[in-house]
Formats: C-alpha cells, structure tokens, sequence
C-alpha cells in the first residue's frame, strides 16, 4: 500500500492540475477557483482520513464526504456547491485519462428544504400507539396499522394497499410496493409483528363478517372494502388527539419519526433509504440534517456559555 505521504501528493497532483484546467482552459473567475479549491481541500482532508488518494475514493466514500459536510452544519447551499466541485474533479479525472471510471457520476447534493420534517418524540409516539382500544376489533385494526407504520417507515398508500399474504410474520418482514410499483422488502419489529399477528387472529375476521378483502387493514362498513388513505388519517387524528397531540400529526410524520429514530440509534443511512423506498439517496440525507439540528438544540440549552 502507497505510503500516506504518496497517496497525499497523488491528491495534490490531481487538484492541482483540476484547479490549472479551470484557470487555463475554463478560465474562471478567481473567486470560483478559491471556492474549488477550498471544497477540493476539504475531500484531501477527508481522503486522508481513511488513507486514501483522493482518486481512488469510491461512491460509497464520497457519499459519507457528502453526509460529513451536513454534520458539520454546513447549509444544503453550501454542500450543493461542494458535491459539484467534486463532480468536475472527478469529471476531469476521467476525460484527462487519470481514471477509468467516474465514481461521482452519480453522486448529488441533498435536497434543499423549506422546511425541515416534522418528528414526534419518541414518547409522544408511545402515548399514541397506547390510545386504540384494543379490546375491540376496530381497536386491534388501529393499533395494528399504527404500529407497522412507525416500525416499517411506509407511506400511508403502502400500508392501505396492504395484502395479507405480503406480511411474512415468521420472517419478521413484508414486501412493500412503492412508487413506480417497485417492491421493497422492508423489516418488522417484533412489537409490530406481535400486534398484526393479534389483529390478524382476534379482529379482521370480526370486522369483516362474512364478507371477504384482499386488503390486510380493513373496513367494518362498505362490503368488506379495506380502509383508504383519509379512512386512515381519520382514525390517526382521532388518536392523536386524544393522545394529546395537537395538531394531530399527518401519516407521513411517522414515516419521518421512523427514519430519524432509526438515525438517532446509529442504523446507516444506505439502509434506511432502502427501508423507505428512496430511489436517490439524497432524499434521505434531509434526516442528518434534522439530527444535527435537534443535536445544536440540546448543545444551546444544556451547555454553559463561556
């Protein structure tokens, strides 16, 4: 293996001539060549880190780049700015014949949020989860389907669109189709698991009589029709309010409380974006930014001015 000091002057080697490029051939303005290289600074920074030249860093490597610039609070601009610097960088790589392949070809910035997504805490979702009567059929429906969509992170049309042969219990998971009809398999917990089992045995039968449904979460009215989108938000705002939550999160707030929980407890963020059905993984780089804002909100309150 290369000596750190040689894998250090193939990275300078390889800036230096990008940053020539961009001088000579693209002539850019000094201030743009100072903000290329001050990103291009920072990837030798974090090439070095992990005892690499910065060419011979993979997607995978870059993309943990890309996820350390957003820890460090950098604003979604700003590592907009940094991943096109490293795309051009790696870009020339290729085109001046210093690499084969492209490995930041499919690499992009994170998208730019308003508004970041609205998370419950964790015991605001366990008083939530506690409100379905679950004495009752109905009450076992609810319980049942509010579990799942916490403990899997679906979106609300996935878990109404539900088949009970896609739940696979002794395997602890279930196989979702998302948009595009593309179909994921996606993790159960146990306590989910436990409560769809019971719902399975003790309330869909009830509920449906003698009719019959092709849909796991079902209706006790419309002919054994399952429950739609606004049929479940109805029965979710009902909880929730009796919970205490007002307003009453939306389906999608608990989509977004899976994934930050999931980040909050060290998952990686490749397979929460699978978990979720992202097609791109810097859809699901939004829930480092809610950590690292929820992580200098605890910093502000907590510690001690100098």
């Amino acid at each position: 293996m290369p000596s750190s000091s040689a894998q250090a002057s193939v990275t300078a080697s390889a800036i230096d001539a990008y940053l020539a490029h961009l001088t000579v051939e693209r002539r850019l303005a000094a201030n743009s060549i100072e903000s290329y290289a001050r990103d291009l600074r920072e990837l030798a920074t974090f090439a070095e880190g992990r005892g690499r030249a910065a060419p011979a860093l993979t997607r995978q490597e870059l993309e943990a780049h890309v996820r350390d610039l957003m820890s460090l609070g950098r604003s979604p601009r700003s590592v907009t700015r940094a991943v096109a610097a490293v795309r051009g960088f790696y870009r020339f790589l290729v085109v001046d014949g210093r690499l084969p392949d492209d490995p930041a070809r499919e690499l992009h910035p994170p998208r730019t949020w308003h508004v970041l997504p609205t998370c419950l805490p964790v015991e605001a979702v366990d008083r939530l989860l506690a409100q379905p009567d679950t004495t009752t059929p109905a009450g076992l429906r609810d319980r049942a389907a509010i579990e799942l969509l916490y403990a899997t992170g679906m979106r609300v049309s996935e878990l109404v669109a539900l088949r009970p042969g896609e739940v696979n219990l002794e395997a602890g998971c279930l196989t979702c189709t998302g948009k595009g009809d593309k179909q994921r398999l996606v993790p159960i917990g146990d306590e989910a698991a436990a409560w769809v089992e019971r719902y399975l045995r003790d309330g869909r039968a009830a509920l449906l009589g003698r009719r019959r449904s092709a849909r796991l979460f079902v209706s006790a009215r419309g002919g054994g029709a399952g429950l739609t989108r606004v049929g479940f938000w109805k029965i979710l705002r009902g909880h929730a309010l009796r919970a205490g939550l007002a307003p009453a999160p939306s389906p999608h707030v608990l989509r977004h409380s899976f994934a930050t929980h999931l980040l909050e407890r060290g998952a990686d963020l490749r397979a929460i974006q699978m978990m979720l059905g992202h097609a791109d993984l810097s859809t699901t780089q939004i829930y480092t930014h809610v950590l690292e804002q929820r992580l200098r909100t605890v910093y502000d309150r907590f510690h001690p001015r100098e």
